[in-house]
């Protein structure tokens, strides 16, 4: 649902779906382009890969927002799972509080509650121009849903 106007504006690590990608690439992508807003957006599994990497955006004095979709699992390959064999296995696991944990490298830490929420907590990041890092609950049962509504995807 991101509209990209430019190119290299939104940067996906599709081809090999690597978790882990949006932390390191945020900072890369500030590093580089300095006076543009970056935003990284992932689950919490991915982030736990790599959320050690809090620590080189705040000693570079990065100002990125890291928003995290938080499902306490593997809420996207569940979901595969689930339409190809009608199952999950393995895929849930326990979260730290992400709050303190973002608080403790340095960074800002902010919560939606409530989906209306969002855009004004992204907003508030966006405007703080320092490390925040946004903790957002989500359901992907609702992939779920949008899949039977729109009929066979191929997964």
């Amino acid at each position: 649902m991101y509209h990209c106007y430019e190119p290299n504006t939104c940067l996906i690590s599709n081809g090999l779906a690597s978790m882990g990608f949006a932390v390191p690439s945020a900072i890369a992508a500030k590093m580089v382009y300095p006076d543009k807003q970056v935003v990284a957006v992932c689950g919490d599994g991915a982030f736990q890969m790599t959320s050690m990497e809090l620590e080189t955006a705040k000693r570079l004095n990065l100002p990125i927002v890291i928003l995290l979709w938080r499902d306490e699992g593997y809420g996207l390959i569940e979901w595969h799972q689930m339409k190809a064999f009608n199952r999950s296995s393995h895929i849930k696991f326990g979260n730290p509080d992400f709050k303190l944990l973002a608080k403790s490298y340095g960074f800002e830490a902010l919560k939606v509650e409530k989906a209306e929420e969002l855009k004004s907590v992204l907003d508030q990041a966006i405007s703080m121009n320092k490390p925040v890092l946004i903790d957002c609950p989500v359901d992907y049962k609702e992939n779920m849903k949008l899949t039977e509504k729109l009929g066979n995807l191929i997964c």
